[in-house]
């Protein structure tokens, strides 16, 4: 495994903002890291990036401990932050080329291929940009080392609707290389998009693994019953997601027939079914929005 955490733990006086986090992750994989704020993201994240000590546990990277050898670990990974801090006396090309020569790491042509396609001006200082033209800036010097482990925290943020659209091919094209990607957004239809596994935080702690493909096969299922509403039977793979009124919503990912053989001896007025995106399994851990 190129990252994998042991009971990742970090605490704050009493309270715990990452509680025992334990999952790897393969090279060539993208995963995403899914939550909403105070879930433990970003906390995570610090951590494998050896920002922040553990208050227990470990994280390791390509075999280095994360905290104790961690600009061995470093070496191994682009990192692109929520929030930019950006040298902003310095123009897009010479940002690149400084952090570039600090991983000891010469600029290709890549570089500017990139600049084209992102519609960035490297030669503009970068107190000149605008928010999402920095965060472009950022995104070519994560893109451009081909780094091992890529590392992204919001990573759309700020960005227009075409770019955003590019940079999730970027995200593609790096797995295609055999980079590994960690992939941190609020946004589900961009992780269903590019990522093979999602890991869900709900208070530090992590509450769900889910393989997307997996979705594949699963149904979101509303049944509307002719009077009171009959509970679902204990069928593998079988959760309710709601009720209201004579309004059954539940989540399937077993074989459909066993489901209809059931509902067949109910009295259903109604039967709609829809493939299971993320969003289900997401709310079923933090609440449906509607």
């Amino acid at each position: 495994m190129l990252l994998r955490t042991e009971k990742l733990t970090k605490r704050y006086g009493s309270f715990t903002a990452l509680d025992e986090l334990t999952f790897s992750i393969a090279p060539g994989e993208v995963v995403g890291l899914l939550g909403p704020n105070g879930s433990g993201k970003t906390t995570a994240l610090r951590l494998i990036l050896g920002f922040l000590r553990p208050t227990s546990g470990k994280a390791f990277l390509g075999g280095h401990d994360c905290w104790s050898d961690s600009v061995a670990a470093r070496r191994l990974v682009a990192y692109l932050p929520g929030e930019l801090r950006l040298y902003e006396n310095m123009n897009g090309r010479q940002l690149i080329h400084f952090l570039s020569h600090l991983r000891g790491q010469p600029i290709t042509g890549e570089i500017d291929t990139l600049a084209k396609q992102f519609d960035i001006d490297l030669e503009r200082p970068i107190a000149n940009l605008s928010s999402g033209m920095k965060r472009k800036v950022a995104l070519l010097q994560v893109l451009t080392p081909h780094a091992k482990l890529v590392i992204m925290d919001e990573p759309t943020n700020a960005l227009d609707p075409t770019m955003r659209d590019q940079l999730l091919d970027q995200v593609m094209e790096a797995k295609n290389r055999g980079q590994t990607v960690l992939f941190s957004s609020h946004v589900m239809e961009e992780v269903q998009r590019v990522c093979d596994r999602v890991l869900i935080l709900r208070r530090g702690a992590l509450v769900h693994e889910q393989i997307l493909s997996q979705l594949q096969a699963g149904r979101l299922v509303h049944v509307r019953f002719a009077g009171a509403i009959v509970d679902p039977p204990a069928l593998p793979g079988l959760h309710e997601r709601r009720r209201h009124g004579d309004l059954l919503t539940l989540e399937y990912t077993g074989p459909v027939p066993q489901l209809l053989g059931w509902l067949a001896e109910l009295p259903v007025v109604e039967l709609r079914m829809e493939p299971l995106g993320l969003s289900a399994v997401y709310y079923r851990y933090h609440g449906n929005p509607e």
